[in-house]
């Protein structure tokens, strides 16, 4: 096939969830009302931490960055989603594949990283509450959201301009509504040996290490409750708990799950489906987690109804 310069003019085309003309208006209808859920909700969750000062905490704080960080990952591919939905087009440009790209790997990294800094801020306050204060200070929650996004802004530079790099051919369709790393080197007609390296390298250092952070604080925080004479204060220390790891377990989940399905399975729309859950479902999700199980929001939400 003929190779394509990568300064002329590309296209590439994302097949999205159906091909069928009827679905397009239902799909367009479900994911707006899920964008608009996921936009609104996380905002009440920031209005709530912002306008209430019981919730200046480190942990609030994580929080308020992280229903951030969900919208901004949402808006990353469901506004394009939309777009096409609407025009019944499935074309993204060359530019703007690569950007979308980018953006995907920067918020998916900040998420992987607020979750670490979050459970690490859970393991603090259960395991040694008497030092709390001193350690989670204010400009270490600045710092760690800081070193967080240097971290991410890296990768997603990193693997931008390692496809800046790639020749492509003229057959150029994703099997995603979105485009996503691994596919784009799929398409590629030049060599990916590197590319396929720096992805398993460096999606296993920076997603493997907070992952480990995490298993290792809660099995610290699991032994710390364990250790506890009553049950009340078992059931205390754990509910302050529920739902992050609600959140850690719906998110690594779903991401494993997308990477599972394209392993295993050849149809492109049960790997978009799996993708949807990673990419939509999760941030629209973690506002009602957090407001259904967190007395603090609920009693914060109650003040602003």
């Amino acid at each position: 096939m003929e190779l394509e310069n990568q300064t002329g003019i590309i296209e590439f085309f994302l097949l999205g969830l159906s091909e069928d003309p009827e679905l397009q208006p239902i799909l367009f209808g479900l994911f707006l009302l899920m964008y608009l859920v996921t936009v609104l909700g996380n905002l009440l969750i920031i209005l709530v931490i912002v306008s209430d000062s019981h919730l200046h905490t480190p942990m609030y704080f994580f929080l308020s960055n992280l229903s951030f960080t969900d919208i901004c990952f949402s808006t990353t591919t469901v506004p394009k989603m939309l777009v096409n939905l609407q025009r019944q087009s499935k074309a993204i440009s060359y530019t703007g594949c690569i950007t979308q790209l980018s953006f995907i790997l920067l918020f998916a990294g900040m998420e992987n990283f607020l979750l670490a800094a979050m459970a690490y801020d859970r393991y603090v306050a259960i395991c040694t509450p008497l030092h709390y204060a001193a350690i989670m200070k204010f400009h270490l929650c600045f710092l760690m959201i800081l070193f967080s996004l240097c971290l991410s802004i890296m990768d997603a530079l990193l693997h931008g301009l390692m496809i800046l790099q790639l020749s492509f051919c003229t057959h150029l369709e994703i099997p995603h509504f979105f485009c996503e790393l691994d596919q784009v080197i799929k398409l590629a007609c030049s060599d990916t040996l590197i590319n396929n390296i720096l992805v398993y390298a460096v999606t296993s250092a920076l997603g493997g290490v907070p992952l480990l952070g995490i298993i290792f604080s809660y099995f610290k925080i699991m032994s710390s409750i364990m250790r506890m004479p009553s049950p009340g204060g078992r059931y205390k220390a754990f509910s302050t708990c529920g739902s992050h790891l609600s959140v850690v377990s719906l998110f690594y989940g779903t991401a494993f799950g997308v990477y599972i399905s394209s392993a295993f399975t050849e149809s492109y729309r049960k790997t978009s489906v799996a993708a949807l859950m990673y990419t939509v479902l999760t941030p629209m999700l973690n506002p009602f987690i957090y407001s259904l199980r967190n007395r603090d929001i609920k009693k914060a939400l109650r003040k602003i109804i």
